[in-house]
């Protein structure tokens, strides 16, 4: 990070996200982070369930096969992460997502 980056210097996934409203302007509104930290990186979360998730995956002719997946919360929740190159910038996709109750049979019972 450079203490004197200034917001021309976020161009690059502004640009982006300006992209994904007109091209993606139907699908679930994500939570969008851009940081000077990493500048030319746009993050979309979506915390609603990751069908949410799914859409913007599909959108964005990301392959099942690059989503990362783990559990946190003390597994109970779903996070599933992917990063792609969109039009000159990092786009990080991130849905969380809760992990349904696990069902417990008792021995014996039918």
């Amino acid at each position: 990070m450079s203490e004197n980056l200034t917001l021309d210097d976020l161009a690059v996934p502004l640009r982006v996200l300006r992209l994904l409203a007109v091209d993606f302007g139907d699908l679930p509104a994500p939570t969008v982070s851009i940081s000077p930290i990493y500048p030319d990186r746009l993050e979309l979360s979506l915390h609603s369930g990751l069908p949410g998730f799914e859409a913007w995956r599909e959108a964005l002719a990301i392959a099942p096969e690059n989503v990362n997946y783990r559990v946190q919360s003390d597994g109970r929740t779903r996070v599933l992460r992917s990063t792609a190159a969109y039009a000159g910038a990092e786009l990080e996709l991130i849905g969380y997502g809760d992990v349904a109750a696990p069902v417990t049979v008792e021995a014996g019972a039918a």
